[in-house]
C-alpha cells in the first residue's frame, strides 16, 4: 500500500500538553501514523507518498463515541417527548419485542455506522442484542466498535434469561475473537434490570476475558429511589458491594450523584459517560461535570441511541458539553473547549483501555483520522482552530475519514457503504413496522 500524506493547514494531535500546529501533516503507512511534521519537511523526506492536499481543514483523532445503541436507529423518532420510564416499558421494549432480530439489528447498527462516519466518528461503544449483528455492521462498515455481550434479566427475542444472554454473547465474542477492528464489554443493562447474581457473573467474566465492563447506571433519580427502596441503599452502594467499580467500569449517565459517590468513582478509577443531549431529551438531568473534574474522574462523552437523542452526532454532544457545564454552574471555564474534545478522543480512549493505540495523533498510532472543513462561511474566520470545533464546526463540516489508514469517507461520502442500497432497505423496514 503506497503511504498517505495528509496535509491540512492545521494538527490537533491531542497529544497531552500540545497546542495546535499549523502548517504540520502526517504519514499515514498501512494502518498507523509513520510520521507528523512540517508539510515541507514530510514533502522532502517522502516524495513517493500520496498526498492528499486539505486546505482550510483541520485533523484531529477519531471521535469514540463512549455510549450508543447503533440498531436502534430504526426507532429514531418513535416515540418522543415522554419521560425514560413511558418510553421504555410502554414505547421501545414492545416493539423491540416485536420487531428485533439479527437482521434489523444489522441493518440498524449499519445505518448509525454510516451516520457516525459522517459526523466523524472512527469508534463506537456498542450496546445492543445480537452481538454478531454489531459486529458483522462494524467490519463491514470499516469502523471500530466495542460490542456488548449484553444482559437483562428477563426474556426477549433474542434470549431467554441471564444466562442464556451470557452463553450467546460469549459465543459471539469466540466467533469474532482477533477481529482488529473489534473490542469486546461485559454489559450488564442496569441495577433496575439485572439481580445481584447476574451482575457478579458479568464481574468475573469481564475479569476473565480481560475486557471493559459496559452500564446505565443512575440515569433518574426515580432509579435510584427505586433502588434505595427495593435494595435499602442507593444502586452505586449496591453494586460497590458487588465489586463492580474498578478500570473495567464504564458507567453511563451518572447523572444523580452524591459527593461520596463521586469520591468512590475517583478512588476507583471508574470512567463516566456524559449523554447529555439524550438527558436533556429525556429530563433526566445533567451530569455534575464541573464536580467529577475536580475530583479527576475520567469523564468521556456519548450519544446513547437515536431513538432517544435522536442524533448521533458527537460534534453536537462536545458542544452541549461545554455549554451545559457552564450554564449549570455559572462558570465559564468549566469544560473549556480543550476538555471537550479530550472526552470524545484521548480520555474516551482510556475509558475502552485503547489509550496505547487510539485517541491522539502520534507516531505509532493507529491511523485513525479525521479532516474538518473550516473553509465555510460559517466557520470563518478562525482564531483558534481547536475551539472552532467546539462552539462553530459541526458533523456537517466533516469532509474525510481514515480508519486503521483506511479511507472510509470521502469528501462525505462513505466509501465502504453503499449508501442508496442501505436506505432503500431502511425505507422497507420501517414501512413493514408501521403497517403493523
Amino acid at each position: 500500500m503506497t503511504p498517505t500524506l495528509l496535509l491540512p493547514r492545521w494538527l490537533l494531535t491531542m497529544k497531552p500538553g500540545e497546542a495546535t500546529l499549523e502548517n504540520h501533516g502526517l504519514l499515514i503507512e498501512g494502518e498507523r501514523i509513520a510520521a507528523i511534521g512540517t508539510h515541507a519537511e514530510l514533502i522532502a523526506k517522502y516524495p513517493q507518498a500520496e498526498r492528499v492536499a486539505l486546505p482550510e481543514q483541520i485533523l484531529i483523532p477519531g471521535l469514540i463515541n463512549g455510549h450508543a445503541h447503533s440498531a436502534m436507529t430504526l426507532l429514531r423518532g418513535v416515540a418522543d417527548d415522554v419521560p425514560l420510564m413511558d418510553w421504555l416499558q410502554n414505547h421501545i421494549w414492545p416493539l423491540e419485542k416485536k420487531w428485533v432480530s439479527e437482521a434489523w439489528t444489522y441493518l440498524g447498527s449499519k445505518l448509525a455506522a454510516a451516520e457516525g462516519l459522517r459526523s466523524g466518528t472512527t469508534y463506537i461503544n456498542d450496546m445492543y442484542f445480537f452481538p454478531t449483528a454489531m459486529a458483522r455492521a462494524a467490519v463491514d462498515s470499516g469502523v471500530r466498535a466495542a460490542v456488548s455481550m449484553n444482559v437483562i434479566d428477563f426474556p426477549t427475542g433474542y434470549a431467554s434469561g441471564p444466562d442464556d444472554y451470557i452463553a450467546k454473547g460469549v459465543a459471539a465474542y469466540e466467533q469474532y475473537k482477533g477481529e482488529k477492528l473489534l473490542d469486546w464489554t461485559s454489559a450488564p443493562h442496569a441495577p433496575y434490570t439485572v439481580s445481584d447474581e447476574t451482575f457478579i457473573k458479568l464481574r468475573d467474566l469481564a475479569e476473565k476475558l480481560d475486557i471493559q465492563m459496559h452500564c446505565h447506571i443512575h440515569e433518574t433519580a426515580g432509579e435510584v429511589s427505586d433502588g434505595l427502596k427495593a435494595h435499602g441503599v442507593r444502586p452505586i452502594a449496591r453494586l460497590d458491594k458487588l465489586g463492580l467499580f474498578s478500570e473495567r467500569m464504564i458507567a453511563v449517565h451518572m447523572v444523580h450523584l452524591n459527593d461520596e459517590e463521586i469520591e468512590l468513582m475517583a478512588s476507583k478509577g471508574v470512567h463516566l459517560v456524559h449523554n447529555p443531549n439524550s438527558n436533556l431529551k429525556l429530563a433526566s438531568g445533567v451530569m455534575p461535570l464541573k464536580a467529577l473534574e475536580a475530583a479527576g474522574v475520567n469523564t468521556i462523552l456519548g450519544t446513547d441511541g437515536a431513538a432517544s437523542n435522536n442524533r448521533l452526532d458527537m460534534f453536537g454532544e462536545i458542544r452541549s458539553a461545554a455549554l451545559l457545564a457552564k450554564g449549570i454552574t455559572g462558570d465559564p471555564t468549566v469544560a473549556s473547549a480543550r476538555t471537550a474534545l479530550e472526552m470524545a478522543t484521548i480520555r474516551a480512549a482510556k475509558a475502552m483501555g485503547r489509550a496505547d493505540d487510539l485517541g491522539s495523533l502520534e507516531v505509532g498510532k493507529l491511523a485513525d483520522v479525521v479532516a474538518v472543513s473550516l473553509d465555510s462561511l460559517e466557520c470563518q474566520p478562525v482564531y483558534n482552530a481547536a475551539a472552532q470545533l467546539v462552539y462553530v464546526a459541526g458533523r456537517e463540516h466533516v469532509s474525510n475519514v481514515w480508519v486503521g489508514g483506511r479511507q472510509v469517507l470521502k469528501d462525505r461520502q462513505p466509501t465502504t457503504i453503499d449508501v442508496p442500497s442501505l436506505l432503500a432497505e431502511v425505507r422497507d423496514v420501517v414501512g413493514r413496522m408501521q403497517a403493523g
